[in-house]
C-alpha cells in the first residue's frame, strides 16, 4: 500500500543518490515520485536510475512514479578572457552576437532571440539575478547597458529577462532528443520547462500524446499571465520558486505560489511546490526551523506535492531529507486544524453530475465515518475529482492500467491499486470491497463509499456512489 500521507513526496535523482541501494532506502524513506534532472547527466544514467526505480517499486509493493524534467531553453553568456570578469556599478557593459571573448567592458550573448524582445530601459538579471544591467540602447545583434548591481561575472552564467515573452520555443533540440529517450523509457510525467504562453502546451501535447501525462514548470513570471488557461490544459503543475524569484522581488513569491496552488486546486490538477524547501540539508543533517516551515505552510495551503531537488541528488544526506520531510507533513497533517485549513480553501463544484456525485462521496464520508472513497477509473479523471474535493479519508484508485496508477501516485490523498475489468458495478463494489482490505485500508464491518462512470471506460463519466460495507474474506 501506499504511504498514509496525502501530501506527496517528488525526491531528484543524482550522484548522491542514484545506486539501487540508494535509491531502495529513499523509497524506504517515503518518497513517491523520483524526478530525473535532463539538464544533467547521459541517457544511459537515466536509463539505469529508471531501471533501479522500478526494481525498487517492485520490492517495496507500491507505486512509484517517474518524472523526466527537461532543462528548456537556457539562456546564458560566452566566455571570458581568464574566466571571469569584475562588472562595477555605474560603469558601462555591452552585449552582442560577436563569438569573441569577453571582458570587462562587453561579453557575448548567442541568443539573437534576447535582443530583439529588449527595449530601452530594461533590464537584464545575470548570474540569478546576483548582477543586474539596464538597456540604454539595443539593435538586433546589441546591447549597451549599464551595470545597476555589479559583481564577479564568469563563463556560461544564465541571464533571465524579466516580465517579457520571448519568442523562444520551450523545447530546444536537446529537448526533444531528452524527450524522446524518456518515453522510451516508459516515464510517467513529463516536465516541461520555461513555459511562457499556452501554445507551448499544445505544441509539447502534439508531440507527447498520451504516452506520459504534462506537468508544466512555472518558473517565468509571464506565464502567470495567463495562469488559468495553462492550468487548463496542464496535467500538474510545478511551482519552481527558485526561477520565479530571480525576476520577481521576493516578497512577491509566497503570494504568486498561493494563486497557483488556488487556480490548480479548483482546476483540480495536482501541483507541486519545489526549491530549497531543506536546502541546508545538502551538508546538514537537520534543517533550519525556517525551512520546515515553510514545507509545512505549502502542506496547509494543499499542495499535492513537495520536492526535493539538491537535498537529495547531490547532498550529504539525501535520505534523512526525505525522512524529515515526510514527519514534517505527517505532522502537519495530524493538526486538528489541518482539516479546516484544507476545507477552507475547497472549490465550488461545478454543475456536473461527475461534481455533483464526487462532492456528496466526500460529505458522506465524513458524515457516516466511512473508511475511505473507492474510485473506478481508467483514465484517472474519476480520482483526480475526488482528491479536487481533498476529503479527510484516504482515496484508494482501481484502475485496470499501471500507467494511471503511477501517474496518480503524485495526487493528493490517492492510493492506486490495480484491478481487472469489471463486469457490472455488484462486481465493481466487490473488488472495491476487497482491494481495501487487502490494501489495509479499511477493515471487516467498515463502510466505504464507492464511485465510478457509467459506462465503464467514459471518463469524466462519475455518477454513481454507493455506501458498502467491508465483508470478511
Amino acid at each position: 500500500m501506499q504511504t498514509r500521507r496525502k501530501a506527496k513526496i517528488v525526491a531528484t535523482l543524482g550522484p548522491a543518490s542514484d545506486d539501487p541501494a540508494k535509491i531502495r532506502a529513499l523509497v524506504e524513506a517515503g518518497v513517491d515520485v523520483f524526478r530525473l534532472n535532463f539538464s544533467h547527466g547521459t541517457h544511459a544514467e537515466h536509463r539505469k536510475r529508471f531501471a533501479a526505480i522500478r526494481k525498487a517499486e517492485k520490492d517495496a509493493g507500491r507505486w512509484i512514479g517517474t518524472m523526466a524534467d527537461l532543462q528548456g531553453p537556457k539562456l546564458r553568456v560566452g566566455k571570458f578572457k581568464g574566466g571571469s570578469v569584475e562588472l562595477q556599478a555605474g560603469k558601462s557593459f555591452r552585449l552582442d552576437l560577436s563569438r569573441r571573448e569577453g571582458d570587462r567592458t562587453r561579453a557575448p550573448l548567442p541568443h539573437r532571440e534576447v535582443f530583439a524582445a529588449l527595449k530601452p530601459k530594461m533590464d537584464l538579471l545575470l548570474d540569478d539575478g546576483q548582477i543586474r544591467l539596464r538597456v540604454r540602447k539595443c539593435g538586433p545583434d546589441f546591447a549597451d547597458t549599464r551595470v545597476i548591481t555589479g559583481g564577479s561575472l564568469s563563463d556560461h552564467k544564465g541571464v533571465n529577462v524579466p516580465n517579457v515573452k520571448l519568442p523562444i520555443s520551450s523545447l530546444t533540440t536537446k529537448d526533444r532528443q531528452d524527450l524522446r529517450a524518456a518515453l522510451e523509457m516508459g516515464v510517467d510525467w513529463i516536465a516541461l520547462s520555461f513555459v511562457q504562453r499556452p501554445d507551448d502546451l499544445r505544441k509539447a501535447r502534439k508531440l507527447i500524446g498520451d504516452k506520459a501525462a504534462i506537468l508544466t514548470k512555472l518558473e517565468k513570471p509571464a506565464a502567470i499571465d495567463s495562469l488559468d488557461e495553462i492550468v487548463k490544459l496542464s496535467d500538474a503543475v510545478m511551482v519552481a520558486r527558485g526561477d520565479l524569484g530571480v525576476e520577481l522581488p521576493p516578497e512577491d513569491v509566497p503570494s504568486i505560489q498561493r494563486q497557483i496552488i488556488r487556480v490548480c486546486r479548483r482546476r483540480g490538477k495536482p501541483v507541486v511546490v519545489a526549491t530549497q524547501m531543506l536546502l541546508s540539508m545538502v551538508g546538514s543533517p537537520t534543517p533550519t526551523r525556517a525551512e520546515a516551515s515553510d514545507v509545512a505552510n505549502a502542506v496547509y495551503e494543499g499542495a499535492d506535492a513537495v520536492m526535493l531537488s539538491t537535498e537529495t541528488a547531490a547532498g550529504t544526506y539525501p535520505v534523512e531529507s526525505v525522512k524529515m520531510m515526510d514527519r514534517i507533513i505527517a505532522r502537519v497533517e495530524r493538526d486538528s486544524h489541518y482539516q479546516a485549513i484544507i476545507d477552507a480553501e475547497r472549490a465550488t463544484p461545478e454543475a456536473t453530475a461527475a461534481d455533483a456525485i464526487t462532492a456528496a462521496a466526500r460529505q458522506v464520508a465524513q458524515t457516516i465515518s466511512a473508511a475511505a472513497i473507492v474510485t473506478y477509473t481508467t483514465s484517472g479523471s474519476t480520482t483526480l475529482r475526488a482528491a479536487r474535493e481533498r476529503p479527510d479519508v484516504p482515496i484508494l484508485c482501481l484502475t485496470t492500467q499501471k500507467k494511471t496508477a503511477r501517474r496518480l501516485v503524485l495526487a493528493w490523498g490517492v492510493h492506486g491499486a490495480l484491478s481487472k475489468e469489471v463486469k457490472d458495478f455488484n462486481d465493481m463494489v466487490d473488488k472495491a470491497q476487497r482491494v481495501a482490505r487487502e490494501e489495509g485500508i479499511a477493515r471487516p464491518g467498515e463502510q466505504i463509499i464507492v464511485t465510478a462512470g457509467m459506462p465503464f471506460g467514459t471518463p469524466g463519466k462519475t455518477n454513481i456512489l454507493r455506501i458498502t460495507t467491508v465483508k470478511k474474506r
